[in-house]
């Protein structure tokens, strides 16, 4: 058994208990990866906070302008997973390298409009009123930061889709870890002219992120490219248009989805804005909070997507839908210990960002230990929605997906917080309570969807002699 824990061609599926251990195998990377990705905006917040807050806005928004528009890209190449993981589940290693030369060609055109867009950062804020002194410091920034949006694509969306089907998620982790401390290094070097680096201020920060996922894009294809356990799924081949159209067929809702999701999340921030700074600084708290633990459930979905996809390719429905059963059992529980500490120690939590003595904080510290108690609930439909949702991807089903999260977030959820926050006068914990409404029901309709396709009976395909695992 190999790190992603899938064998090929088994002559019967696997138990649930095995299931549960080869999920947990293949998440764990995935989940360590994305964690040290969050790690990377800590350092770069920690750093340029030291530049004074004019320089902690202008890149705070600036990095999350360019985040949140690679991540919807990103969102598309989630395809080239559940691709590969069908072809390498029917035994058809040949198309792999077609699949992954594609998935590059995508990742390159779908840097353009996200070249594009960053490149009118400033008119952008400027239009939605934004000072002129900020907006003209955000889209500085973003014009060094969109020079990294080809490797973003390249590093994080393809190789994060695709080194997990191929067996190699590891290589994701180890190469993570490192980038952090690269990170970190170029980050301060290049704002503070240290290490014998250029002095560039502000704009180092966006440098030093943009050289950084370079780096990482690179060293991952390498790897793919020099070593010989991995060289054969990426022979040189032509990428294909009709697979081309296929992969984003299947990817597109998907980047709906996280935008659909977003800007919930988004629109939320900016209802509990209204409410006075100590409900937005206690809304951020508990956001961040379970922003760190949705890293483990997001991981458990994408570990899914490939171990769903890969049993579905090879003919064998049972075994698939054991798959996502047991994922969604994972991600659930995971969520429901973490939820656990959000109920027993959320002065605690809150300590870890405000001082708990200085009675300026007295109400943010109550209001954020609310919101905790909100969010044990909130996480465990959270966690529920993601891991169906990557589930449902594994079977190539995205579409009514992408429905069923816009109903459930902008039809159920936010009206829901909406009506609670201002009309109920519940403010920041009625958002929050419409937030896990609308969390909640997705999770069901994500969880029914994926029931009712998985009990679908399908040919079994032939069962082949046993070969090489991944």
């Amino acid at each position: 058994m190999t790190q992603s824990g899938l064998t090929r061609a088994a002559t019967r599926p696997p138990t649930l208990s095995r299931h549960a251990a080869d999920t947990a195998r293949l998440a764990a990377p995935l989940a360590i990866a994305q964690l040290s990705q969050m790690a990377m905006g800590v350092t770069d917040t920690i750093l340029l906070g030291s530049l004074g807050p004019d320089a902690l806005a202008a890149g705070g928004l600036g990095a999350n302008l360019f985040f949140v528009v690679v991540t919807l890209l990103q969102g598309v190449l989630t395809s080239v997973s559940v691709s590969v993981a069908h072809a390498r589940g029917a035994q058809d290693d040949s198309r792999v390298p077609h699949i992954y030369w594609t998935g590059l060609v995508l990742a390159v055109l779908l840097s353009l409009p996200a070249f594009v867009l960053l490149s009118f950062a400033s008119r952008i804020l400027l239009a939605f009123g934004e000072p002129g002194l900020l907006a003209h410091n955000v889209g500085q920034y973003a014009a060094v930061l969109r020079w990294g949006a080809p490797a973003s694509l390249i590093g994080v969306g393809l190789m994060r889709s695709f080194l997990p089907a191929i067996g190699a998620a590891r290589r994701l982790l180890w190469v993570s870890l490192v980038s952090v401390g690269v990170n970190a290094f170029l980050n301060y070097g290049l704002i503070h002219g240290a290490y014998g680096l250029p002095r560039l201020g502000f704009l180092g920060s966006a440098a030093a992120t943009s050289i950084t996922v370079w780096l990482t894009a690179l060293v991952l294809m390498a790897l793919l490219h020099l070593r010989p356990r991995y060289r054969h799924f990426v022979v040189a081949t032509r990428p294909k248009l009709p697979l081309m159209s296929e992969l984003f067929g299947i990817g597109w809702p998907v980047a709906i989805t996280y935008g659909v999701e977003s800007t919930l999340f988004l629109a939320t921030g900016l209802m509990v804005g209204l409410l006075g700074e100590s409900q937005l600084a206690a809304h951020q708290i508990a956001l961040n909070v379970a922003s760190v633990a949705f890293m483990v459930p997001l991981a458990i979905g994408q570990a899914a997507n490939v171990r769903v996809g890969f049993w579905a390719g090879a003919g064998q429905p049972l075994a698939a839908r054991h798959a996502g059963f047991v994922a969604l059992a994972l991600g659930v529980g995971f969520m429901s210990m973490s939820g656990i500490v959000l109920i027993a120690a959320p002065h605690w939590i809150v300590g870890l960002y405000l001082h708990l003595d200085d009675p300026a904080n007295a109400a943010t510290v109550a209001l954020a230990s609310s919101l905790l108690g909100v969010a044990a609930i909130f996480q465990i439909v959270d966690g529920m929605q993601t891991v169906g949702s990557g589930c449902l991807r594994g079977l190539k089903d995205t579409r009514i997906p992408m429905f069923a999260a816009a109903f459930g977030y902008w039809v159920i959820g936010f009206p829901t917080g909406y009506t609670l926050a201002f009309h109920f006068g519940l403010g920041a914990r009625g958002l929050w309570w419409g937030l896990a409404a609308g969390l909640a029901s997705v999770a069901m309709l994500m969880t029914l969807r994926f029931h009712k396709l998985s009990s679908r009976r399908v040919p079994a395909a032939p069962v082949a002699p046993p070969a090489r695992s991944v």
